[in-house]
């Protein structure tokens, strides 16, 4: 799990400087096709954190 959370981290600061150059640049962050596609994979990375939590609470319980 720690992996994973470590993974997520990761890839939101590249999300972030990738946002922030687009932005310097002028362009839309809805017309940057690398920052959607970093985009999606903190949105797939976040579902698999989000799953795995999920797991593990019921496992406790």
């Amino acid at each position: 799990m720690s992996r994973l959370l470590d993974l997520l981290e990761e890839e939101r600061r590249k999300l972030n400087q990738l946002g922030e150059t687009s932005l310097k640049q002028a362009i839309p962050l809805w017309d940057n096709p690398e920052v959607q596609e970093q985009s999606r994979r903190v949105d797939e990375l976040v579902a698999r954190v989000s799953k795995t939590k999920n797991k593990h609470s019921r496992v406790v319980r």
